[in-house]
């Protein structure tokens, strides 16, 4: 793989990447976590964009600029809310980083960062949620080798680091 693809413990919305992904609500107007974050940070632009763009379905992803934020671009995917496991939720977040990394790959975009789509209010179990976020990421860039130059998973919290470093470990990434 020509891609690097680390886990790193920082605020999201003050990496210098081409692109950052907003685990966004289906209206794409704001809300709590990551999503408010972003949104606070890039100002009143990217609420003005993303009222344009009529909201998204969970699992879909959407660009606009970054406005104020070192970011180009934010790409905004809905996450799948965790209602036991049979509800498709595993297909639906797998679906958030395909989409948001096809997203990146046609407006060519070398460098994003993903949160940890779905973890927060929207209770996806951790060891799923992360097992997905990185089998997707790391089967896109195997069918895309040079695509991308990196790909960080990005997380405020050591044991969701831990985590991480471990599914990376387990799929022989670094």
């Amino acid at each position: 793989m020509l891609t690097k693809i680390e886990v790193i413990q920082a605020d999201i919305t003050t990496l210098s990447v081409d692109a950052i992904v907003n685990a966004a609500n289906n209206s794409l107007l704001g809300g709590g976590g990551v999503d408010g974050a972003i949104h606070r940070a890039a100002g009143i632009e990217l609420l003005r964009e993303c009222i344009n763009l009529n909201g998204c379905k969970t699992g879909e992803a959407k660009i606009t600029a970054g406005y104020q934020l070192p970011a180009n671009f934010v790409i905004h995917t809905v996450g799948a809310i965790w209602r036991g496991g049979q509800q498709h939720e595993a297909e639906l977040l797998t679906n958030c980083y395909q989409n948001s990394l096809q997203c990146a790959q046609q407006h060519g975009v070398k460098s994003i960062a993903f949160p940890a789509i779905s973890c927060g209010v929207y209770a996806y179990p951790l060891e799923a949620a992360t097992g997905i976020a990185v089998s997707t990421v790391s089967t896109f860039v195997q069918q895309h080798p040079e695509q991308f130059d990196t790909i960080y998973f990005v997380v405020l919290g050591d044991p969701l680091y831990s985590l991480y470093q471990q599914v990376l470990s387990e799929e022989g990434i670094k």
